[in-house]
């Protein structure tokens, strides 16, 4: 029996399970040539269109930029940058609607050209003597992703280091409406050949297979042309079957071969790339052309000149539609994409990007929109279809269960969301959206997953650097104090520790001496207030004692009080006079100070007033004077007992001479202290006043 590649060679061709054929409605656009936009107004260019990371933003607002000029830089494996379709100015970077699904805004840079068209400096390249790391550099530098799908980087897939058996060319537009990978073949096949070729340089496969399906003699003929002269180049019809344009199903339909649950294309020797790609990699290696526009089919029954385009990335759908006669009706719907796989778009202004390979403008009864959902009534139509082999039923109702472990167990991820269950489906049930939303779930938790690992792995790290350098402060410690202790015995004494010992106490005791003169001042100052209030409390129970025990007539008592009120008066004004005599004598003082021991009126020698000098401390001179008031206090009292004692019968007799010897104090430094020392003037008139009435 013949081997695999002799059965290539032969030209046979197998099949794969399931597929549908829908309408291909595909004469609307494969007999017109490529029509050439105008330049619209504006450019809304995303600074991510392919799958990976957007690139480093390397514009500002306002620059002006050349065509071909690099906006971004790819800073990482999975970054392509983007490049200035034509010559104009920044105008802005803002987020913009996203051409995808979701409609979410991503980062746009909105560019108006300036209709010069003026290219930056190119340098082409010679492939045959680049060696494979230039190429690859200019094949990212340029900006190239995979035109067929998703997206890909395209230096990854022709970056492999992995031996490669045959390079599949994929030139299947097995999706309806879709004509422009054919107009692009039957117009550009030498250049396409030419990117074959650099792809050939890059991975040195053992054969070359282009796929072309059966319904386009005239690509076929013009690649079979085109690939003449070149040995192990094979172009391959292959049957008209929705999805055989799938990167698995046309693997298994040109070698046969399956590709493994989980693994990828080159596990098995086989790298596939679109033929609107190679078409990019020559353009960009030999005349450095960075990809700036792509080949766009425009169809639908609402357009008047349905046609291919070939449109600058960037270009606003409204501007593409408005170039082949757009005429919406009522409630009209604008697809990205084909109709198995594309999505309505949620307004116009969404921009042509590099995976964009179709608009369609189809009427309500061209193509129906999806009616109510039904329930399954379990037909088995869409096991029948699914080009993967999968239950779509299972997945369906795991999907709605978010059961994520069963997903994975009947292999949702090798679902390629071709749409052919959904289309086969008698109950209209949207089956690949719940599969993109429970992939979508999957993928959240599986980045979840992985943030909590790595967060664990940074928490254990951390602990055992932390315990890593609690064992090495413990090392260099005892290290240190074996030091020490070794230091020690050689000097033969404990001096250092002992002075630092008679270092600290002194400190210690240093900052305890203020406390301690402070506490003691304030504990004088309390005893001296407690007792004077002491005294004032007995002599008003003594005076309340005499008047209680005095005989004597009512009427002359009452005829007393206003004379002794007239008294008590007089004798609180003679003593306010007193307090501000003694004042201004202090204050005299304070500015011509005396020997200590003096008094400055001679007239006071006789009494208990004490001087302070002003460089005293004001806090004992305080206390101080509380003590020499107390001390006049009681003698006063004495004095006044004794009075009473001796029978004296004068209401006339002068008040005693001690009432001259009130202390001097300054009330004016403390409130309190005038209060205090008013109290005691005014006890001491009352005192006078009893004394003379009785």
């Amino acid at each position: 029996m013949p081997g695999v590649f002799q059965q290539i060679q032969s030209g046979k061709v197998w099949d794969f399970h399931g597929g549908i054929h829908p309408p291909a409605r595909k004469s609307q656009t494969n007999q017109k040539p490529i029509a050439v936009l105008p330049l619209p107004d504006r450019l809304y260019i995303p600074l991510r269109q392919h799958i990976g990371v957007a690139g480093q933003l390397i514009v500002r607002v306002g620059d002006r930029v050349l065509k071909g000029q690099a906006l971004t830089n790819a800073d990482n494996s999975m970054a392509v940058p983007v490049h200035a379709p034509t010559s104009g100015t920044v105008l802005s970077i803002e987020p913009h609607t996203s051409p995808h699904p979701s409609a979410l805004p991503e980062l746009t840079l909105v560019l108006a050209p300036d209709g010069l068209d003026e290219w930056r400096q190119r340098e082409p390249l010679n492939f045959a003597n680049c060696d494979k790391m230039a190429l690859l550099n200019r094949i990212q530098d340029s900006g190239i992703a995979g035109m067929g799908g998703a997206g890909f980087p395209t230096h990854l897939k022709t970056g492999v280091v992995q031996p490669v058996d045959y390079l599949i060319i994929n030139a299947v537009e097995c999706e309806p409406y879709i004509t422009a990978d054919d107009l692009l073949m039957q117009e550009a096949a030498t250049t396409i050949v030419k990117g074959i070729d650099i792809l050939c340089h890059l991975l040195n496969p053992k054969a070359v297979l282009i796929g072309i399906e059966d319904d386009k003699p005239i690509a076929k003929a013009a690649m079979q042309a085109a690939c003449s002269q070149r040995e192990h180049y094979y172009v391959r019809a292959v049957p008209t079957k929705y999805p055989s344009g799938g990167e698995k199903q046309l693997i298994q339909l040109l070698t046969n071969k399956e590709v493994p649950n989980g693994r990828r294309p080159v596990d098995i020797g086989i790298v596939m790339q679109n033929v609107g790609t190679a078409f990019a990699i020559a353009q960009a290696v030999l005349d450095d052309h960075p990809l700036i526009s792509r080949i766009v089919t425009v169809a639908g029954d609402t357009l008047t000149q349905p046609q291919n385009v070939l449109a600058l990335l960037g270009t606003p759908v409204s501007a593409v539609l408005d170039a082949c006669g757009f005429a919406p009706q009522r409630q009209q719907r604008v697809i990205m994409g084909g109709p198995m796989m594309g999505f309505t778009l949620p307004d116009l202004s969404v921009p042509i990007v590099k995976t964009t390979n179709c608009i369609l403008a189809p009427t309500a009864e061209e193509l129906p929109a999806a009616t109510e959902e039904m329930d399954c009534i379990r037909c088995s139509a869409c096991a029948d279809a699914c080009p993967a082999s999968l239950l779509p039923q299972q997945l369906l109702w795991y999907s709605k269960a978010k059961d994520s472990d069963k997903l994975k167990q009947y292999n949702l991820a090798d679902c390629i969301e071709c749409g052919a269950c959904a289309y086969v489906c008698p109950s209209e049930i949207p089956l690949v959206q719940y599969y993109r939303v429970a992939k979508a779930d999957i993928r959240e938790q599986q980045r979840e997953t992985l943030k909590a690992e790595q967060a664990k792995a940074r928490f254990e790290a951390r602990n055992a650097r932390l315990e890593q350098e609690k064992q090495q402060r413990l090392e260099r410690n005892q290290q240190l104090a074996a030091a020490r202790q070794q230091q020690q015995q050689q000097s033969g004494g404990n001096t250092a520790v002992a002075e630092a010992l008679a270092r600290i106490k002194a400190k210690q005791a240093q900052a305890e001496t203020p406390a301690a003169d402070a506490g003691e001042a304030n504990k004088a100052q309390i005893l001296a207030e407690r007792e004077l209030k002491k005294q004032q409390a007995r002599e008003y129970q003594q005076q309340k004692a005499q008047a209680e025990a005095k005989p004597g007539n009512t009427d002359n008592q009452q005829d007393n009080v206003p004379a002794a009120a007239g008294d008590s008066k007089a004798a609180a004004v003679a003593a306010a006079l007193a307090r501000a005599k003694a004042k201004k004598a202090q204050q005299h003082t304070a500015a011509a100070p005396q020997p200590a021991g003096t008094t400055p009126d001679s007239d006071s020698s006789a009494t208990t007033e004490t001087t302070v000098t002003p460089d005293a401390d004001p806090r004992k001179a305080a206390i101080a004077a509380a003590i020499a008031r107390a001390k006049a206090k009681q003698q006063l009292t004495e004095n006044a007992t004794a009075d009473s004692s001796g029978n004296s019968t004068d209401s006339e007799q002068p008040a005693p001479a001690t009432a001259a010897a009130e202390p001097v104090t300054d009330t004016s430094a403390d409130p309190r202290k005038a209060a205090i020392a008013a109290a005691i003037a005014r006890a001491k008139a009352r005192k006078q006043a009893d004394s003379e009435n009785s």
